[in-house]
């Protein structure tokens, strides 16, 4: 009798973390990210011919790299602020540099992203590249959830 309740406990604590598992993500998930959309629509929603596709996928494969180094750097200043935070146990000079070095970093990788953004625009149609600008527009200025 023992084992059953254990094993009915187990059950029920299962199905409810699966329960909280599927809440979560239905109504508390973050929106896709603007990068996220520009994917699927460039690979799910226009018709890219074989050029296209081969000079789309050498941009992302370039810029994938680059992204990689960047969003190392950010996570390299975060430490070096978490370290200032921790010797100022305050807004210092020190954190201060560390905010300023980030910001630079982050700058940094939203202008590239936007210039990759141009480049892959620069390969579409007219007619592509118009639903292409509508997806930026709509990802850009759509509300956060």
């Amino acid at each position: 009798m023992t084992i059953r309740r254990y094993a009915l406990v187990a059950l029920v604590a299962f199905a409810a973390a699966l329960a909280a598992v599927l809440v979560a993500r239905t109504w508390l998930a973050p929106a896709p990210r603007v990068e996220s959309e520009v994917h699927a629509l460039l690979h799910e929603k226009l018709t890219l011919d074989a050029t296209q596709e081969k000079r789309i996928h050498a941009l992302e494969t370039a810029f994938a790299s680059r992204h990689e180094a960047l969003e190392a750097a950010m996570r390299a200043d975060n430490e070096r602020l978490a370290t200032a935070i921790a010797a100022e146990h305050g807004y210092g000079p020190k954190v201060a540099e560390a905010v300023d070095r980030s910001h630079h970093v982050m700058g940094q990788l939203q202008k590239e992203t936007l210039q990759h953004i141009f480049a892959m625009r620069g390969v579409l149609r007219p007619d592509q590249a118009a639903q292409f600008d509508a997806a930026i527009v709509k990802a850009l200025t759509q509300p956060a959830r």
